[in-house]
């Protein structure tokens, strides 16, 4: 070993004075060591502060877990080998796995081998060639909205996204109203408006026996001040599959003129609730090409294109002319730019490849028939099963399950309670959020009747907890 070479080390934090208050202070401790200079002595003194003293952040409050996505962390970190995850609301086969669809992995093969294609930033608004075609699947080919250009729309981060740009516009142009948003809805659509600094106020929609609360639900938002904003779910209510009927859709429409309402529609489940993307988009091509109100829509193309990962979305608001349209588009590019500047690239191209080929949107239809198909198949078997194994109805509300077969799309809205989902969970390892909704698209033929099984023993010993 070379006896010339010599190396300088700092002191143990052991052997360094206390860290003070005082930098001043702090750094005289250092006098004894010249030979580091006062810049080590300035990183140590900062490092030791930092590794003793407490951080600026420690007083921060522990955010509760996620009410969704907490429940497939929680399921994740299951060690059993017989598990069950009606959680979150992604589409499983008759197998359990995930899906990836035929005509994307086409379109994804298609792409992949255009080498004129680049990975360029696209504009604030989003891909030209999937801006067409969001707005044809929505409001159809032959609305007047489109062909007169009075939609201002955007590419957004799939549908929460979309609702956040749609949050960031109305705080800015339509400001100090209220946002109403139906009782029960999906969990994170309070806390999207509220990030906006816009207050939430629930109306009424469900009955306990699970039927459409339409009196209540009229008269909260009849109740509402004029020019407030109401989130309707286009389709496939989360979470609980309770539709309007299109003769409560009309009543409703009545309503949001009178209260001359701005409304959002979130769109998440079309054509996957029933097959048909015609019928899901009934009641905003209702309010849009019948009565031409102006509406803003949401959509996402993770349930319908299986595109979870890809945050993919839009955003339309739909204007009395084309001049607006244009201004309005402005507005909400100013929105984006200081938020995300620029939407992704290649699941939009995913969805533009697949629409503007007339065999792979045959495939598409035809696979998202197979899985909405799927879907109610499940419900039909999970109330078979319940039947088989004599459980009894929830509570008192109920005379039997039917409200699973007559809900729609994803969610089983099954009446459980609280306790309820906890034994399910702790003693079954079936695991829901804590409401009672199940993702039927976890549900299958290989546990259908232990699902079954299981609720029946969870009615039972519940009430005993």
């Amino acid at each position: 070993m070379c006896t010339r070479t010599r190396m300088h080390v700092l002191p143990s934090r052991h052997c360094l004075p206390p860290p003070r208050t005082n930098i001043h202070h702090s750094m005289t401790g250092f006098a004894q060591y010249p030979r580091f200079g006062l810049l080590a002595a300035v990183i140590a003194c900062t490092v030791v502060q930092g590794a003793l003293g407490e951080s600026r952040w420690a007083n921060i409050a522990m955010a509760p877990p996620d009410p969704i996505l907490g429940v497939a962390a929680a399921y994740n970190a299951d060690p059993a080998t017989k598990k069950v995850n009606l959680g979150i609301g992604a589409y499983r086969d008759e197998n359990g796995k995930p899906l990836v669809l035929r005509c994307v992995r086409e379109a994804e093969k298609q792409i992949a081998n255009d080498e004129s294609l680049n990975k360029e930033y696209i504009p604030i608004q989003g891909l030209e060639a999937f801006l067409k075609v969001t707005t044809d699947i929505i409001f159809g080919k032959e609305s007047s909205a489109v062909k007169e250009g009075r939609v201002a729309v955007v590419q957004t981060l799939s549908g929460t996204g979309a609702l956040r740009v749609a949050g960031g516009f109305l705080q800015k142009w339509h400001p100090g109203k209220n946002v109403y948003i139906s009782d029960p809805s999906w969990g994170n659509h309070h806390g999207i408006f509220q990030q906006c600094g816009m207050t939430t106020q629930a109306f009424r929609y469900l009955t306990p026996s699970m039927k459409l609360d339409i009196e209540g639900m009229l008269a909260d938002l009849r109740a509402a001040d004029k020019g407030s904003i109401f989130v309707l779910h286009t389709v496939a209510h989360n979470p609980t599959g309770v539709d309007p009927s299109q003769e409560q859709w009309l009543l409703i429409a009545e309503v949001c003129k009178e209260r001359e309402a701005i409304v959002i529609f979130d769109t998440a489940y079309q054509g996957y609730a029933s097959g048909d993307l015609e019928k899901d988009a009934w009641a905003v091509r209702y309010f849009v090409n019948d009565l031409k109100m102006e509406v803003f829509v949401t959509q996402s193309y993770s349930k319908n294109f299986g595109l979870y990962g890809e945050r993919i979305g839009a955003l339309s608001i739909v204007n009395l002319d084309d001049s607006t349209a244009e201004k309005v588009l402005s507005q909400l590019k100013a929105v984006i730019r200081p938020m995300y500047s620029s939407p992704q690239l290649h699941g939009a191209r995913l969805v533009a490849t697949v629409l503007n080929d007339e065999s792979m949107t045959a495939t598409w239809k035809s696979e998202l028939k197979h899985m909405s198909d799927r879907i109610i198949s499940m419900r039909v078997e999970l109330v078979n099963a319940l039947s088989a194994v004599k459980c009894p109805p929830p509570n008192a509300n109920f005379a039997d399950y039917s409200h699973i077969t007559s809900q729609i799309g994803m969610f089983a809205y099954t009446g459980l309670s609280k306790d309820q989902c906890h034994v399910l969970t702790d003693r079954f390892h079936i695991y829901c959020t804590k409401n009672g909704r199940f993702s039927m698209a976890g549900v299958n033929p290989g546990n259908v009747g232990f699902i079954a099984q299981a609720m029946k023993e969870a009615i039972a010993s519940a009430p005993q907890l």
